[in-house]
């Protein structure tokens, strides 16, 4: 079973920068083991086009969630779909919730500023 991404705030407390989430930006110092071990796995989730393509689609989505019926179209199986996007949600990358018979996808918006974080150049 895979590591779920926990994303911890380990703002100072009292300090000014709220908001600031973990993973030291590659840009401005090494990455330490366990944020190492954490951006390996969201990474590594999104290393593959099929499951980036759905990602892609869930997070562009109008209303910022998108049903597995309306992104299946990524050039494999049903199955497969299913398949990715578990690996997707076991990553940490995805939440996903059932109504009727469909489930929703959306992107957990904390994951995408953990990514925009550790991939931000120096200045910003």
């Amino acid at each position: 079973m895979s590591k779920l991404l926990e994303v911890e705030d380990v703002t100072p407390s009292g300090g000014s920068t709220a908001g600031q989430l973990c993973c030291t930006p590659l840009t401005r110092g090494p990455l330490g083991v366990e944020d190492a071990e954490r951006a390996a796995a969201m990474f590594k989730a999104l290393g593959d086009p099929v499951r980036l393509r759905l990602f892609s689609n869930i997070a562009s989505a109008e209303g910022g969630e998108a049903c597995v019926c309306d992104i299946q179209d990524v050039g494999v199986s049903q199955p497969t779909v299913s398949h990715h996007l578990k690996k997707l949600r076991e990553a940490g990358l995805l939440e996903s919730e059932r109504r009727g018979t469909w489930v929703y996808y959306r992107v957990d918006p904390d994951v995408l500023a953990v990514m925009a974080q550790m991939l931000a150049p120096v200045g910003t």
